[in-house]
């Protein structure tokens, strides 16, 4: 059995799913990216924890309930795609949601608790995204003024965090380990 890698990460709601999946049927082929996401696996990473012992992993579905079942549910917007990377040969397209005090205080909250417990975490500012696909397979260059609204200012509430193990050999990739609802 191979070594699984874990993150915490706001779950979307199947109609947001739906959205982005049918988004991504419209525009893929203006937008020619070598690994499309499968929409079961559309998230939003709240603090990417790599291989997690399981003490750790424990001592954080322990202590995740207290912390977040403080937190009130929320609405987030989805609002445009963008990427990361190279301008010309991207390797992360995303979606994004409108700026949200909610998300940024949920997220500090998330990544302070697992510094606390040990795990090593990624020093970068929080850029919430939806992973849509990767690594840019285009004959051309990719071409930045195609960045546009995705369009219907889709609001969802968030109401729930979870922690995800990946398993790389299946398709979709993510399973939920833990689920952590907000009050």
């Amino acid at each position: 059995m191979g070594k699984h890698h874990y993150f915490v990460a706001v779950k979307l709601p199947a109609e947001v799913k739906a959205f982005l999946q049918n988004w991504v049927k419209d525009h893929q082929e203006e937008f020619p990216f070598g690994r499309w996401v499968h929409p079961e696996d559309f998230h939003i990473t709240l603090a990417f924890l790599g291989f997690a012992e399981e003490e750790m992993k424990q001592k954080l579905v322990r202590s995740l309930p207290g912390i977040l079942g403080q937190e009130p549910t929320f609405t987030l917007k989805l609002n445009k795609i963008g990427t990361f990377g190279a301008v010309k040969k991207p390797r992360i397209f995303w979606a994004d949601t409108e700026h949200s005090d909610d998300l940024n205080r949920i997220q500090q909250k998330v990544y302070r608790q697992c510094i606390d417990i040990g795990f090593e975490l990624d020093k970068k500012p929080f850029r919430p995204h939806i992973t849509l696909a990767r690594k840019w397979n285009g004959d051309q260059d990719f071409n930045p003024e195609k960045l546009t609204e995705i369009g219907g200012q889709l609001a969802f509430t968030v109401n729930e965090v979870v922690l995800y193990e990946t398993h790389l050999d299946q398709t979709p990739k993510y399973v939920e380990y833990a689920v952590f609802p907000l009050r």
